[in-house]
């Protein structure tokens, strides 16, 4: 989500206040077991992207910090999104559908799907975009404590995985809440917004996609690779492209389709990398695929820490 899609959050107070530490999680998950932090917010103001570490886990103009689930099946059993810290909600929204973005479809101004905004009285302000249709549980005017429950993390608006985004605003001025003061020079900053700031890993992925060939690196680079659509006697191939892998992290790949899991399948990096693409497919089985929805999941893990999590889908149609 970019920052010209957080609508909701910028007709709210200003104040000018010491940055103190004040946010915990907002999402009730375990970082690296149940969830990870996907995207930081991007603090490079070029058409470059940099997160708050000058590594690769952001893109460009992205405003807030991701949680991503694990899979599609936790979004459907409900995870929930909890205020970072106590304050007033200033406004909601609570009726957008639950489904992957269609590029070219019109969001009426609703990127951030279903949300909550809160004025946390200090002169800042927190957004939960992203939520589960229906799940909102605040109304505007309400107080809420650190912790509340305000609803369960979704797939609404402009997104095509399962996650909660957070933004932070002092006014209409973003705030990263890792670096508020940008004093970091790339290493660990010298003060942050969170009571106790989630760990950083400069590893991650860059993508994830299906094709109907094993890709190459350029066309995985350039985005060709990757397919929205393919027929039911077509292959397909799911692929992760990630960045900084250590010797023996593994990167899983897994498909899911109408009738249930297509394949699982775990590969394992025999040395350090700067750059890694894994890639594991099927052919179609002679009766075709099925037709419709495909999930696909790319993850990369060190030990027993998911440090990254990429969702894709392609229809069979």
């Amino acid at each position: 989500m970019i920052r010209s899609a957080i609508a909701l959050t910028i007709a709210s107070a200003t104040g000018s206040v010491a940055d103190v530490s004040f946010l915990g999680m907002p999402v009730d998950c375990v970082l690296g077991k149940t969830c990870v932090i996907a995207t930081y917010p991007d603090i490079d103001p070029s058409s470059e992207a940099s997160d708050y570490r000058c590594g690769f886990k952001t893109r460009d103009g992205h405003s807030g910090t991701d949680f991503a689930l694990l899979s599609y099946d936790k979004m459907h059993e409900g995870v929930r999104v909890i205020a970072a810290a106590a304050g007033r909600v200033e406004a909601i929204r609570n009726t957008r559908p639950d489904q992957p973005y269609i590029p070219g479809s019109d969001l009426n101004g609703q990127e951030c799907g279903n949300a909550v905004r809160i004025n946390h009285g200090n002169g800042y302000q927190s957004v939960y975009c992203h939520m589960k249709l229906g799940s909102v549980r605040v109304t505007p005017g309400q107080r809420v404590l650190q912790g509340q429950v305000l609803g369960e993390v979704g797939l609404s608006g402009l997104t095509n995985f399962p996650h909660l985004h957070l933004t932070v605003t002092q006014g209409t001025d973003i705030i990263d809440p890792f670096a508020p003061g940008k004093s970091n020079a790339c290493g660990e900053p010298f003060e942050s917004l969170w009571q106790k700031s989630p760990s950083y890993t400069d590893a991650g992925l860059f993508s994830a996609g299906v094709s109907d060939a094993g890709p190459d690196l350029e066309d995985v680079q350039s985005g060709n690779a990757r397919q929205n659509r393919v027929r039911p006697h077509d292959s397909m191939v799911l692929y992760a492209h990630g960045f900084h892998g250590n010797t023996h992290d593994r990167i899983e790949l897994s498909l899911t389709g109408p009738d249930g899991i297509v394949f699982e399948h775990t590969a394992q990096l025999q040395q350090d990398h700067a750059q890694m693409m894994r890639s594991y497919g099927r052919r179609a089985p002679s009766e075709g695929w099925p037709k419709g929805r495909y999930q696909g999941t790319a993850k990369l893990i060190r030990g027993e820490t998911i440090l990254a999590i990429m969702h894709t889908d392609v229809i069979v149609d």
